[in-house]
């Protein structure tokens, strides 16, 4: 294969309105509004779909977009999905940057999840105003430490026996060990 990724160029999503969700992320998460372009026809499908694509900068040359669709039926989500599982994850410098943009969320009136520990890093959670969840998260000062008791071999392992039994493998166990260890039934897969 002669194909080599260099980095993901922008990840888009659908809005609900696009001129609430620039608002938004400048707001709550200090994301400018880079780019913005619309037509009637999809260049590339040619299909008649009127749309705005805006682009938000995500630090570092990410950009996270969106799309407005006007003509098309109101946004739902996979309703056989569980909410936590589709989510944007965005970077944050340390616990002290984390604390403070929970509490900034807060004050703007979002509800946050979390601290949650995840053994490599630690993370908040919250959604936006159309309903996608976000995840802000900084490394754990343990992160390299912990990743490199996972070999090459062990996640293999992990994959091939998930592939089978469609069980959680106790390879990692110990990374949400601290999180979970008050769940009763985390207690209980583990005996």
């Amino acid at each position: 294969m002669t194909i080599q990724i260099e980095k993901i160029h922008h990840v888009a999503y659908r809005c609900k309105d696009a001129k609430e969700t620039v608002e938004w992320y400048k707001k709550n998460l200090n994301m400018d509004f880079i780019l913005a372009f619309a037509e009637d026809y999809v260049p590339s499908t040619k299909a008649f779909d009127p749309y705005m694509h805006l682009f938000l900068d995500a630090g570092n040359g990410n950009v996270l977009a969106f799309f407005e669709l006007p003509t098309q039926p109101d946004m739902g989500r996979d309703e056989n999905t569980p909410k936590w599982v589709q989510h944007i994850a965005l970077k944050v410098k340390d616990r002290s940057a984390l604390l403070a943009a929970k509490e900034h969320l807060e004050a703007n009136g979002n509800n946050v999840l979390g601290v949650t520990n995840h053994g490599i890093f630690h993370s908040i959670y919250f959604f936006d105003p159309n309903g996608h969840r976000l995840e802000l998260a900084y490394d754990d000062e343990k992160a390299a430490s912990k990743i490199a008791l996972i070999t090459e071999k062990m996640k293999y392992e992990m994959l091939e026996e998930w592939s089978k039994n469609k069980r959680a493998p106790h390879h990692t166990q110990f990374l949400h060990a601290n999180e979970l260890e008050h769940s009763t039934s985390y207690a209980k897969a583990d005996a």
